[in-house]
């Protein structure tokens, strides 16, 4: 501020807002996001305007989950509070969206998408969930991102249960696996055949469903989480 430079002001109010998001300091950190934003806008930076609407979602997306954590609840069933914030994080990586995509920015993009996915799986959105985290897992093909596209299968596959498609979300839970297994992450390993012995468990395939959770457990046991 005292050299006038606004750009690195700018940048330096958002490297705040995100410093404050993880402290749980919601209300604050938007006041900083929202103050690289307008600077950003002033000063015509359209890359820096996309960071700072992406920074803005994401204090939203924070704030809703932290609000959300006092009530284990599934997805959708939500206090107006929880609500209007999961909405507000939407509407935040929906304009970043669009600027992305105007700017051509494809990785983006993509951090965008599985954002725009995991807000509308929470608001109980499942059909725009699938929509977006299908996208999300274009872009991580596109991009040979392992760990990305692990995750868009997962989150696929959570959304499928709440529409009912079990076997739907069969098939992405073992992609998943298969892909954990590729990196070597015995935790998400774990954590997949956790989700298909469920899974199996609703398609009433019991003999199937308890081969994942023997696998779930040899692995739980092997890292030594009780």
């Amino acid at each position: 501020r005292t050299i006038g430079d606004r750009i690195g002001e700018a940048k330096a109010s958002g490297n705040l807002g995100n410093t404050l998001k993880i402290l749980g300091q919601f209300d604050e950190a938007v006041v900083c996001c929202q103050r690289h934003l307008d600077i950003s806008q002033e000063q015509g930076d359209k890359v820096g305007e996309a960071r700072a609407l992406y920074n803005i979602g994401n204090v939203y997306h924070a704030k809703g989950k932290h609000l959300s954590w006092n009530i284990a609840q599934d997805p959708g069933y939500l206090p107006q509070e929880v609500k209007e914030t999961l909405q507000k994080a939407s509407e935040y990586y929906e304009r970043n969206l669009s600027l992305v995509k105007e700017l051509g920015d494809r990785a983006a993009q993509g951090r965008a998408y599985g954002n725009l996915g995991n807000t509308q799986y929470l608001l109980g959105n499942f059909s725009e969930a699938i929509a977006f985290h299908k996208e999300r897992l274009a872009i991580a093909k596109e991009f040979g991102d392992k760990a990305a596209e692990r995750r868009a299968y997962s989150n696929l596959g959570n959304a499928h249960i709440f529409l009912g498609r079990f076997d739907i979300s069969a098939e992405y839970y073992k992609k998943t696996l298969q892909l954990s297994r590729q990196l070597k992450d015995q935790a998400v390993e774990a954590q997949a055949c956790y989700s298909l012995g469920n899974t199996y468990t609703l398609l009433q395939d019991y003999e199937r469903a308890i081969e994942y959770h023997l696998k779930h457990l040899v692995i739980a046991q092997e890292l030594g989480d009780r």
